[in-house]
């Protein structure tokens, strides 16, 4: 095997973890009706039930740094495996709500630590020149997920009173294909220098394509010998500030984009605007459909326009479709069709941009001895605002006949507030190594 298809496939195998990010996502959506009325759920507590997992996405994207730096991203992968097929057969099976909300609350555990490991793993291991394409492979199996999961909720929609089951439950499959893989990819080279593992660390940096394995060696030593202490480091310091504000504000303007919003609760905003419930989840496979149509586009052309084009293009599109999804609320003129074909704008717009850029950028603007706890909280501040916009959103839009206006229009306001921060502040990491761009952001 040549060593450009050894980095494909070690990538592709760590990025699976993002195939179950995505189904876990959005399999939600298809259920999420039938679990409020199965018991009994208030909005507050019908919000609570279905932000349950990105609670505990919060609380994995916080841990798992920490695991990754002693253990090894590899270890911690595996992990991820065996956690995603525990809690999708015990969601699956139970029928206490309290354990429903502990199964989805651990998956979301899991959720979090993949969004942190994956990528930073990935962005390890892959050659500079291709990084932008191998690290956006974790979100295209993401978007994947995403899609799946609603073709599922389609095809089992209607098969009886215990079809929820099986839409979660199925997941148990790409669980255990995920944790068997991952037993066969290498361990992350940068983390096996900070062991004093070096002889490994060059053996595997000339199977993944490095054009001089020594050398890159070498850039990867000298660049933790500068950062003073490197099992200790300490992220909230002047020298990373910089850093931490890209990787924040770059994730909150993903989340107030309102994607999670529109993902979790797809079938239900079409079901707002006229449309019956079996064609309001077939329109939603609509949207998993264009999310990784361009999102492959975005995965071709990250690496020749860079992270900064893609997210201005992204910003006027989302702008535009966000605010024609007001509009239609605030008109209260509602056509679910024109809904439909206004959200797919949105996604496609949000994939080509946000949805590539954010795990590559979050996963390569860390030094190394900072790059767990970097990625931890740029994860973190996604997931902590996903979940706070999935538990709010129903309240919202179903507070009055204008709340869909209201949170649309938020989502439409903020796409402008980023336009200018990407054009503005954030800097452009195409084609450099980690330790380059280190240089360029880190401050000495």
């Amino acid at each position: 095997m040549n060593t450009s298809s050894t980095a494909f496939r070690n990538s592709i195998v760590a990025a699976l973890g993002g195939f179950l990010f995505g189904f876990d996502t959005a399999v939600i959506s298809g259920v999420e009706t039938t679990i409020q009325q199965l018991w009994q759920l208030d909005k507050f507590w019908h919000g609570f039930t279905i932000a349950s997992a990105l609670i505990g996405t919060v609380l994995g994207s916080l841990v798992a740094g920490n695991p990754a730096e002693v253990y090894g991203r590899k270890k911690v992968l595996q992990a991820i495996g065996l956690l995603y097929l525990a809690t999708s057969l015990g969601a699956a099976l139970t029928s206490s709500w309290h354990l429903f909300i502990l199964f989805r609350f651990l998956g979301g555990i899991g959720v979090g630590a993949s969004s942190v490991v994956g990528p930073m793993y990935i962005s390890e291991i892959a050659p500079a020149q291709r990084r932008g394409r191998l690290v956006a492979l974790f979100q295209f199996n993401v978007v994947s997920g995403i899609l799946i999961a609603f073709l599922s909720n389609y095809f089992f929609f209607g098969i009886g009173e215990d079809a929820w089951r099986w839409m979660l439950g199925v997941q148990a499959i790409p669980s255990l294909i995920y944790f068997i893989m991952v037993f066969f990819v290498p361990e992350s080279p940068r983390w096996l220098v900070k062991q004093k593992r070096s002889k490994e660390a060059e053996e595997i940096l000339n199977q993944i394509g490095e054009p001089s394995p020594s050398s890159a060696l070498n850039r990867i030593e000298e660049s933790l010998k500068k950062e003073a202490g490197t099992k200790e480091a300490k992220l909230f310091t002047k020298a990373y500030r910089q850093p931490i504000f890209y990787a924040v504000a770059l994730a909150v303007f993903n989340q107030m984009a309102g994607i999670n919003a529109i993902m979790y609760y797809a079938p239900r905003i079409f079901e707002m605007t006229g449309l019956a419930k079996d064609t309001a989840l077939l329109q939603a496979v609509s949207i998993g459909a264009t999310n990784m149509i361009f999102t492959l586009l975005a995965i071709s052309v990250i690496d020749k326009f860079g992270r900064r084009t893609l997210l201005l293009v992204g910003s006027v599109g989302m702008t535009v479709f966000l605010g024609l999804v007001a509009r239609v609320f605030y008109s209260q003129d509602f056509n679910g069709y024109a809904v439909m074909i206004y959200l797919v704008g949105f996604i496609a717009f949000f994939a080509f941009s946000q949805g590539a850029v954010i795990w590559v950028f979050i996963s390569e603007i860390f030094p190394n001895t900072v790059r767990a706890k970097g990625q931890a909280l740029g994860s973190f501040t996604h997931w902590i605002m996903a979940a706070l916009l999935t538990w709010t959103f129903p309240i919202i839009a179903n507070s009055s006949a204008m709340g869909g206006a209201y949170a649309f229009s938020l989502f439409c306001f903020m796409m402008i507030v980023q336009f200018f921060f990407a054009w503005k502040i954030l800097p452009e990491t195409k084609g450099k190594s980690l330790e380059d761009i280190q240089q360029d952001v880190v401050l000495h």
